[in-house]
């Protein structure tokens, strides 16, 4: 047979896998070869070679490939935890990731300490060590129900009774049986490096990333971030979710009203506690409001000015955008870009020198920005700031000392807004607080610029990237957390998100990363807009809010 690699034509015998086939070029790429790309579709190196197909092959150095060897690890971790627990383990539960790392908590009678957690790491090594084969099984889906209904895994059952699909794959690893999001390595001797720490109740399994896909990075962890964390999966067992599953029920048992009525309930009364905390700190004259991407810093500062008006102060909002730079001097990237999420494409002399004015009680001119001709405009609007009056300002950099570095700490009262996904697929498989803000952007992006789906994906690893140097390392200095995310947001999306992705053609660099969004969204039942209210975070991506925004 003949088959094509990076342009090069190789002969091979006839039933030759991927696998095989990878060995032979291993030595052209930098990192392990764990996925490959089959005349477009993707393939595990399981599969045998087709004749006259043209193959890519994907390295724990791409990002699909990153995923594949990290939801393989924990894979590794869960069959360990079984495995060497045993009956005396109820359950063990991936929640979310902690800095670089999964953290997982085991219903066990046992002490989680020390001891264990190097049983289990040593458990794992041995399971490494062996290279044991991820063996997929496609099973009729009503098997795959009753599966993990025998092994007590309820919320996998619960999760397939709503697929539409009548078959499922499954994996098994070394006698345990689990059903993963997405692809997995061939086998466990890819999985080379791992530590597993002990953190609060449970355990965090530190992985390499894509930063460097051949080291296990050290633990940086928020505590702010993790409290806020485990109280948005708090909030959502108050309304009955869980994980997907969950969800679904209450959509076809017709529950869904009051549950939305009671997340945003809960929602108001974090911003009504936040306005009273501010109310209570009486040098506080400008509240500071970050956070990344699609997180909804908008209509929080919004809502937490309608908030501050009911207990008698007079706020005032304001975009940091407004002071950007000409776009013609923005500073460039590494790619030779122009980098918007920089701090340098703010105008740090100007904002200083008119936040200074407003704290010494001097009226100012407020610009506003264009972003059609790119440049700074004043249209006559004035401000002064009295007593009882206070700003709020929202920007990526509002957590950074140096945007308002002329302002005395004791004026400032700073938050830190982000949308940290309170459910997961299951109770193996997290979802990604990226990916529901990246399904934020995408909607918000076509309905108010018009921007494709495969414009938002395309750009989204640069908005990433810009988080982690410009949004994540300020996060700490936060005197306040909000998670904006809200339980039941992915099922009310997916019927506004869905055709844009289907819109990404094949020939799209964009193509995978669509098909793995829109398989997680058929994991959901959908949700009608109408029962959202007008004052709702989800109305500044979806439309149909009683904000200005």
């Amino acid at each position: 047979m003949k088959v094509t690699v990076n342009e090069c034509t190789f002969a091979v015998p006839e039933g030759t896998t991927l696998f095989e086939l990878s060995e032979s070029v291993r030595g052209q790429y930098a990192y392990p070869i764990v996925l490959a790309e089959v005349d477009g579709k993707l393939r595990e190196l399981a599969n045998p070679v087709c004749d006259e197909s043209h193959v890519r092959f994907f390295t724990t150095g791409d990002s699909i490939g990153m995923q594949i060897l990290r939801r393989s690890c924990s894979m590794l971790f869960f069959r360990a935890v079984y495995g060497l627990l045993g009956e005396k383990l109820r359950r063990a539960i991936l929640h979310f990731s902690v800095g670089k790392g999964y953290y997982y908590t085991l219903d066990t009678d046992l002490p989680v300490d020390e001891e264990l957690i190097a049983s289990i790491e040593n458990e794992m090594h041995r399971l490494t060590d062996l290279a044991i084969p991820f063996s997929k099984r496609n099973v009729r889906t009503s098997e795959a129900c009753e599966i993990f209904r025998k092994a007590g895994m309820l919320d996998k059952e619960k999760l397939f009774r709503t697929r539409l699909a009548s078959r499922t794959n499954i994996y098994d690893l070394d006698g345990y049986t689990d059903y993963n999001y997405g692809f997995m390595v061939p086998d466990t001797g890819y999985i080379k490096d791992y530590r597993l720490l002990p953190y609060k109740e449970g355990i965090i399994l530190m992985m390499p990333d894509l930063s460097d896909p051949l080291k296990v990075p050290e633990l940086v962890s928020s505590a702010k971030l993790f409290t806020t964390r485990l109280l948005g999966e708090k909030w959502a067992e108050k309304v009955g979710i869980d994980c997907v599953g969950d969800l679904n029920d209450l959509v076809i048992n017709g529950d869904v009203r009051q549950m939305i009525l009671i997340s945003e309930a809960l929602q108001e009364a974090g911003i009504a506690q936040i306005a009273k905390r501010i109310s209570g700190r009486a040098s506080t004259k400008f509240v500071m409001i970050a956070g990344p991407s699609s997180s909804g810093k908008t209509t929080f500062s919004q809502r937490l000015c309608t908030q501050l008006s009911a207990i008698g102060l007079v706020p005032h909002y304001i975009g940091v955008d407004n002071y950007f730079i000409p776009r013609a001097e923005c500073p460039l990237d590494e790619f030779g870009n122009k980098d918007f999420e920089s701090l340098r494409a703010i105008d740090l002399q100007l904002f200083n020198r008119d936040m200074t004015s407003l704290l010494n009680g001097e009226e100012i001119e407020l610009p506003t920005y264009d972003f059609i001709t790119g440049l700074r405009v004043y249209n006559g609007e004035k401000l002064r700031l009295s007593e009882g009056e206070i700003l709020v300002i929202e920007g990526i950099h509002c957590l950074n000392e140096e945007l308002s570095s002329s302002l005395p700490s004791e004026s400032k009262f700073r938050i830190y807004i982000s949308a940290l996904t309170q459910i997961n697929v299951d109770e193996h498989n997290r979802i990604s607080s990226a990916d529901g803000r990246l399904l934020r952007r995408i909607i918000r992006d076509y309905r108010t610029r018009g921007y494709s789906a495969e414009s938002t994906l395309a750009m989204w690893d640069s908005v990433r990237r810009g988080e982690e140097s410009y949004i994540f390392p300020y996060q700490e200095a936060a005197d306040e957390f909000f998670n904006s995310a809200l339980p039941y947001e992915t099922a009310v999306m997916k019927q506004y998100v869905m055709p844009l992705l289907f819109r990404v053609p094949e020939s799209s660099p964009q193509y995978h990363e669509a098909r793995r969004l829109l398989k997680f969204l058929d994991y959901f039942m959908g949700i009608p807009l109408d029962d959202v209210p007008q004052n709702s975070i989800l109305r500044e991506f979806l439309g149909g809010g009683c904000f200005r925004l």
